[in-house]
């Protein structure tokens, strides 16, 4: 069976990290639990070098860290939503919707398809603010799968 690109056991709300590392680090390790990594620290190097070219932080609170990977299982998105902020280097400052986006490296074209209609969604202030409200991580996987599956 093909797992959804994000379910209640990989969202974190109320995400408390103070480093972009450690919101990551958090979000990684449900990919892990959850069987959808095989390893965690090589993925996270992925991530982390990702980030050294290109701040993942946009404009209106989110972060959208990402990486390709042989390490990663099926295509995923964790979700963090932090009440204090991360930063992630938006020009506007701290993120408080976290979505790490885990593609398989040979998974073709799944990463940025999942990166495109995530990036276009997130532009849409009802849509974080929905997220944002949401105080269950069910309902907050559903509004995410309904929009980016």
């Amino acid at each position: 069976m093909t797992k959804v690109v994000t379910s209640p056991e990989i969202v974190i709300v109320g995400l408390e990290a103070d480093t972009k590392e450690q919101a990551t680090r958090q979000l990684a390790e449900l990919l892990l639990a959850d069987e959808r990594l095989t390893s965690i620290d090589g993925y996270l190097e992925a991530v982390a070098k990702r980030e050294e070219h290109f701040p993942t932080g946009i404009e209106g609170g989110i972060a959208i860290p990402h990486a390709q990977s042989d390490l990663v299982v099926t295509p995923s998105v964790a979700v963090g939503i932090s009440p204090t902020g991360v930063d992630f280097g938006a020009d506007d400052g701290k993120s408080d919707l976290i979505f790490l986006i885990a593609a398989p490296a040979s998974g073709g074209n799944a990463h940025l398809e999942i990166l495109s209609k995530l990036a276009r969604k997130v532009m849409n202030e009802e849509f974080r603010e929905s997220l944002r409200a949401e105080k269950d991580p069910a309902a907050v996987a559903a509004i995410i799968t309904r929009e980016v599956q």
